[in-house]
């Protein structure tokens, strides 16, 4: 580890001893009386002076692009974490992650048994208009073979992305059928969704699962929370857990429909910003609706903008574990040769005044170790672990206490579960025995499988059989066995997930999310809240 570490400032200690070694020889040269062209330094900070004299006096011939490529991230090591500079290479798929697409084929695919086996087909996509069907294997791609040991997923990612309107030649083989097929696919644009899923769990409370903020996420959520209406929903719990953030301007909207006219959302400031207020601009949509929010560890940026707009108004409820803690705000600033650097220019500060950006002036590395270190230190099963000091103390517009200086403290804190954990659970999972599982059951009994249209379907077609045995077998034919005592530690838990990731191969998350959410506690913990209006309540105790 300390070697990596050198390595990284090799390059610095490299353009620092030229620049030394040139000025150096610049002065012996002129101690020697010999005429040397004078090098004005008017116009010129350190950094042009230092890249002009390499470029014009340097003893051999170096490209000074180079250089100022490896120069830039560690000067912005010196500055927050969240300030990078990203190249040229990079800028395509930020890009795509950002706007909500890509040029590809529209399958969805997994790597099993040195195979690239197609999981699902997007509806609509390139590749489902061709009749390409989940199960079917791809075998070549432009007279590429793709199988084989060691066979990676950003091999074939490579291979079958693309420009949109391009072409690519894909060799298909197909349970029953002797020969490949060969399908010449013009590449289209395939969506990358940020809303994952959307279901009712009872007859009103409706569920809805955002996973992060890019251009298109305010209308997946609008279209939605619009199907939950028309189905009845009454309160909807908003999956933010894992949400890394995004773009500010769709946080804003969304939380513009939970808020009455005028009630603050977020402000943000700066340095060399002055202060920007955002209000909720009308009554909002869903003014009406319940609203709980679920948020853990790695809920960062704009997903805790929400919660902390959601609680700060006492909007509703914020369930699970203290947020990540960042509460800095990036511009995106574009360089012609297609890269860019991403300038931290403000923070953000919620509806109460907290800014829960936490502390970054040990180094980018204690930064981020931050979240082992919480559960090191236990947060992640008591709430009492974490400490506040009363000059972080803020309060909501009802007068309840919440606290800034690192994440949203949740109003109800659920530890994270470790119930159902044993032996054979862990080595399953090391393994990916599950998913393994899951694949090719679905993969056998697809005709089935394929009549089945919702999840309800499938929890009736497993009542029947016993999966967990089915699993069991597996396991032990993959060399690991369970004993009777992990067996009854681990299997409702495991039960569940076989269950729930077939569900997955068939329907995608909406098979999924509906039956995982049986072992979901705080899921499980937030429809119980979710009966319980704000209102009711007068304070919440969060334990310093």
């Amino acid at each position: 580890m300390k070697n990596t570490k050198f390595s990284v400032y090799i390059p610095l200690l490299l353009a620092i001893a030229v620049v030394t070694g040139i000025l150096i020889g610049n002065r012996l040269t002129r101690n020697s009386g010999a005429n040397q062209p004078s090098f004005s330094m008017s116009g010129f900070n350190k950094m042009d002076a230092v890249i002009e004299l390499i470029k014009n006096s340097y003893v051999d011939s170096v490209s000074t692009d180079s250089l100022i490529e490896k120069a830039i991230p560690l000067l912005l090591k010196n500055l927050d974490p969240h300030t990078s500079y990203i190249p040229p290479k990079e800028m395509v798929g930020v890009e795509e992650e950002m706007r909500g697409n890509f040029g590809g084929i529209g399958v969805q695919f997994s790597i099993q048994n040195d195979t690239v086996m197609v999981v699902d087909v997007i509806s609509g996509g390139p590749s489902s208009k061709l009749g390409i069907l989940p199960g079917d294997r791809i075998v070549t791609v432009n007279d590429t073979l793709l199988a084989g040991a060691g066979l990676k997923n950003e091999k074939v990612l490579s291979k079958l992305r693309g420009e949109k309107g391009t072409k690519v030649n894909v060799g298909i083989k197909r349970k029953g059928f002797k020969d490949l097929f060969e399908f010449n696919i013009t590449r289209g644009e395939i969506p990358i969704y940020s809303v994952d899923v959307s279901y009712m769990i009872d007859e009103t409370t409706g569920y809805i699962k955002v996973s992060r903020f890019g251009e298109k996420t305010y209308q997946e959520f609008m279209e939605g929370m619009k199907k939950l209406t028309q189905l009845g929903m009454k309160t909807v719990i908003v999956d933010m857990r894992g949400n890394p953030g995004g773009y500010l301007n769709a946080v804003i909207k969304m939380v513009n429909e939970f808020l009455v006219k005028g009630e603050l959302i977020v402000y943000t400031q700066g340095h060399s910003q002055p202060r920007k207020t955002f209000n909720a601009d009308s009554n909002g949509t869903f003014r009406d609706k319940g609203v709980v929010v679920l948020i853990d560890d790695f809920s960062a940026s704009a997903s805790e903008i929400f919660a902390g707009a959601i609680q700060d108004n006492d909007r509703g409820w914020v369930i699970g574990r203290r947020s990540f803690g960042k509460g800095l705000v990036q511009e995106q600033i574009p360089f012609k040769d297609g890269s860019a650097l991403r300038l931290t220019v403000a923070r953000y500060y919620t509806p109460s005044g907290r800014s829960i950006q936490k502390p970054y002036d040990k180094g980018n590395d204690e930064y981020y170790k931050d979240i082992m270190d919480r559960a090191i230190h236990g947060e992640f099963q008591q709430a009492d672990s974490i400490q506040f000091s009363d000059s972080l103390k803020y309060t909501t517009l009802a007068g309840r206490t919440v606290y800034g200086g690192g994440g949203i403290m949740p109003d109800f804190f659920i530890p994270a579960d470790t119930l159902g954990f044993s032996d054979f659970y862990s080595k399953i999972t090391q393994k990916g025995l599950v998913y393994q599982f899951a694949l090719d059951f679905a993969d056998s009994n697809r005709k089935i499988l394929s009549k089945l249209t919702n999840s309800g379907d499938f929890e009736t077609y497993f009542k029947n059989k016993d999966m967990l045995s089915q699993f069991v077998t597996f396991a032990a034919q993959k060399g690991i066995k369970a004993s009777n005592g992990d067996l009854k530690t681990s299997a409702k838990i495991i039960d569940t997930q076989v269950k729930a990731y077939i569900a997955r191969n068939i329907l995608g998350d909406e098979g999924f999310f509906p039956i995982i959410k049986n072992i979901d506690n705080v899921l499980l913990e937030a429809i119980e809240k979710s009966k319980t209006p704000i209102q009711e309540k007068s304070s919440v105790t969060v334990t310093k």
